[in-house]
This record gives C-alpha cells, sequence and structure tokens, in this order.
C-alpha cells in the first residue's frame, strides 16, 4: 500500500540507500554526495544511548537547511522514539521503522503523520517475518527492507549466511508482492573492504527478488546501484521481446505470452525506459 508523498517513486525506484551516523553531521554532506539514492540518517544503531539527543537535532538542523533524508528512528517503544517522530513528521521525510512486526503500530505511525511519511518498515525478526504481508499492506508503506543483522542474530546464524537466510528473504520478497508493495530493500554487507562479498550479497539478493540494498559505507554505493541495474542482456531480450510486436507467441525460441511481455516491462521500467501496455 503506497502513499502519494513526493518521494515514494523515488524510494520505489532506489537501488541504494547510505547510512550514515546521526551523532556525525561532519559527514552528511559526503553521504549525500556519494551517489546513493538517499542518505538514511540513522538515530538507532549506529548511535549509542547518551548521543541519541545530540543526533536527532543533528538530523533536524539538517532536514531543515533543505536537505533529503531517510530517517531511521529508534523503534516504538524505545525512550527515544516519540521525540525521534516528531521531527521527522515535521519535516515530511520517508522513515525507516526498525523490529517492525505489529501492522497496528505502523498503521498508527502512518496516521499520526497523515500521510507526510513513507514509511519503510524493517522486517528483522522472526514474528516481522511471520507477520510479513499484514506488515507490507499497511497504508504509507512504500516498501520493506530486509533486518538480516538483526534477525541472523535471533535465529542464532551467521547475518551473512545466504542458505540460512534465503527462506527468510523469499518470505519478504512474496509479502511485498503480494500486499500490493515495491520490491524489498536488501541488508547490509558487513564486510565494507570485500568488494566480492558485496557483489555476491547483490546477486543472491537480485535473484531472490530484491531491487535495492541498504550501504554502509561509500564506497559500496556504485558497485551495489550497477548490481541491481538491468544487465546489457536483458535489456537487449526486453527490447526484443516487446519490438516483435502483440501478439507474439516466440522471440528466439522461447515462448512469450502477456506475464513475459510484463516481465520486459519491468526491466525496461528498471533502466528508465517505459513501454505502454499493448
Amino acid at each position: 500500500m503506497t502513499s502519494s508523498h513526493p518521494d515514494t517513486d523515488r524510494i520505489a525506484a532506489a537501488r541504494t540507500l547510505l547510512f550514515v551516523p546521526g551523532h556525525r553531521p561532519d559527514r552528511f554532506d559526503k553521504a549525500a554526495a556519494s551517489g546513493s539514492d538517499f542518505v538514511i540518517i540513522d538515530l538507532e544503531d549506529a548511535v549509542a544511548a547518551d548521543d541519541k539527543d545530540r543526533a536527532r537535532d543533528n538530523a533536524d538542523n539538517w532536514l531543515g537547511l533543505g536537505n533529503t533524508a531517510v530517517v531511521r528512528v529508534n523503534p516504538p517503544g524505545t525512550p527515544w522514539f516519540e521525540a525521534d517522530l516528531a521531527p521527522a513528521a515535521d519535516h515530511g521525510c520517508p522513515i525507516i521503522i526498525p523490529k517492525a512486526e505489529d501492522p497496528y503500530v505502523l498503521a498508527e505511525i502512518s496516521a499520526r503523520t497523515a500521510g507526510r511519511c513513507p514509511l519503510i518498515p524493517l522486517v528483522e525478526t522472526a514474528l516481522g517475518i511471520e507477520r510479513a504481508h499484514d506488515v507490507c499492506a499497511v497504508g504509507g508503506v512504500v516498501r520493506a527492507a530486509f533486518g538480516n543483522v538483526d534477525l541472523a542474530a535471533e535465529l542464532g546464524v551467521a547475518h551473512d549466511d545466504h542458505l540460512a537466510l534465503t527462506h527468510a528473504r523469499s518470505r519478504l520478497v512474496l509479502a511485498s508482492a503480494a500486499a500490493g508493495a515495491h520490491p524489498p530493500l536488501d541488508g547490509v554487507t558487513t564486510a565494507v573492504r570485500d568488494p566480492d562479498a558485496l557483489d555476491a550479497d547483490v546477486a543472491h539478493a537480485r535473484r531472490l527478488g530484491f531491487t535495492g540494498k541498504f550501504c554502509v559505507h561509500p564506497a559500496q554505493v556504485r558497485p551495489a546501484a550497477d548490481g541491481f541495474a538491468p544487465t546489457a542482456g536483458e535489456l537487449r531480450w526486453a527490447r526484443g521481446v516487446l519490438n516483435a510486436g502483440d501478439p507474439v507467441t516466440t522471440v528466439d525460441g522461447q515462448m512469450v505470452d502477456r506475464p513475459v511481455l510484463e516481465r520486459a516491462r519491468g526491466v525496461l521500467a528498471r533502466a528508465g525506459e517505459s513501454r505502454g501496455r499493448a
């Protein structure tokens, strides 16, 4: 269920969102210049309890200068959530809701922000995965995100183990589609100096149906964006399918029907091209 906020389409199409700690305002402009589709000012995990108020004020001040960012607030029920939500709502910026697992809580947040803040629920608990459809179906939710580190800790597995988390990732992709939300964002690659690990994570997430990723270092932004972009081969295939005309039964020896045409349009849309429906 998506909102009519002006950032909704940008959030839906984003391939990269780069975290910057809220208590480090000296890094905000550098993050904004990284080429990431969005900066995420993090008020939660990256910020110690003693720095929470200062981080919130830093975000408020930077957004007040006319800058654009997503804000990751502290989870509902924590001592900082209410104070985090107020300035985010005032600025009308997109909000990441950590530990998202209760659709009623998300619906209340959406109502309180009166549609001013597109919501990105961060699904990072076992209960959140079990309730993923209901979470993604809440009004104001644009797309969900997968919290691999927190979920892995709860499950007792490694956060970079693709096999261990494949089921949970796929559940979130399916839930997003069933709820009418945009495809989800994958979680972080913590090995910031290992480009091979990043490439492998992106390829795995893309194969499962994710279309973007959280980044934790500016060096991850360009490779992640490129990894989620349609390949030259995919673009040739999509253009060939759609240029063949409708109705068409085969292209290059492969059956083409309505779902295949829709997939081809989706590939071009992710590359910034569009083809109308026949």
